[in-house]
C-alpha cells in the first residue's frame, strides 16, 4: 500500500502543482499555478468527495483556509508558512512541510504574497467569499 510519504515523493517528481487523494484514489490533479487549483477543487469536488489528503507545492495561510473548505485532513507540501502551520493546527489538519518560512512571498520575492495578506484574520468562508468576488 502506498503511504502519504510515497504519494508525496511521486508528486514532487511530477509536474503537478496540486493533487487530492480520497484514500488511495487520485480524485483531482492540476498543473495550474497559485491558488487556482485549490479553488477549483473546492468549487467542483470538495462536497462530493469528502475527506482528502492534499499534496501541494506551496501552502501559505490562504491555502490553509481553503484546505479546511476542501475537507482536507492531511496536507504535504514542499514549502509552508508559519502562519499556515498555526491555521492548519487550529483546524486539526495534519501537515508535513519540507521547508517552513515565516510567510509566503509574491512571485517577484519582493513582498508577502497578496493572497497571504488578504487571508490574514479571515475565516475560511470569509476568505473564500473574498477570492470568489475577485474571480
Amino acid at each position: 500500500m502506498l503511504t502519504a510519504s510515497h504519494l508525496f515523493d511521486y508528486f514532487v517528481a511530477s509536474e503537478d502543482s496540486l493533487r487530492a487523494y480520497h484514500g488511495a484514489e487520485l480524485v483531482f490533479s492540476s498543473k495550474d499555478s497559485g491558488l487556482a487549483p485549490l479553488v477549483d477543487y473546492v468549487i467542483k469536488f470538495a462536497s462530493a468527495t469528502g475527506e482528502v489528503l492534499i499534496l501541494d507545492r506551496v501552502v501559505g495561510n490562504a491555502a490553509a483556509l481553503l484546505l479546511k473548505l476542501a475537507l482536507c485532513t492531511e496536507v504535504w507540501s514542499s514549502l509552508g508558512s508559519e502562519q499556515a502551520a498555526r491555521t492548519l493546527s487550529s483546524f486539526g489538519i495534519r501537515y508535513h512541510f519540507v521547508s517552513k518560512v515565516p510567510y509566503i512571498l509574491n512571485r517577484q520575492n519582493s513582498d508577502i504574497c497578496p493572497f497571504e495578506k488578504l487571508s490574514m484574520g479571515k475565516t475560511p468562508d470569509e476568505f473564500y467569499g473574498t477570492i470568489k468576488a475577485l474571480h
